[in-house]
């Protein structure tokens, strides 16, 4: 999670560094299923250089995925 969200990695980038295909697409999905949820609190505190919020945008309509 932490090289998807805070370290911008794609997929390809996350399998060749060693983790598992599997786990790599399930953690994917489940971040970008709930970034709706993200959008829907109230701001608080950044605690890492890269957080939720203005520094990560991903489309939330028509079930986009990103390839």
């Amino acid at each position: 999670m932490k090289a998807y969200v805070e370290e911008d990695c794609s997929y390809h980038e996350m399998v060749d560094a060693g983790f598992d295909p599997a786990i790599v697409r399930q953690v994917i999905a489940a971040v970008d299923r709930n970034e709706y949820k993200r959008r829907q609190a109230p701001p608080g505190v950044k605690i890492t250089p890269r957080a939720f919020g203005k520094d990560r945008r991903l489309p939330i309509v028509n079930r986009y995925r990103q390839e």
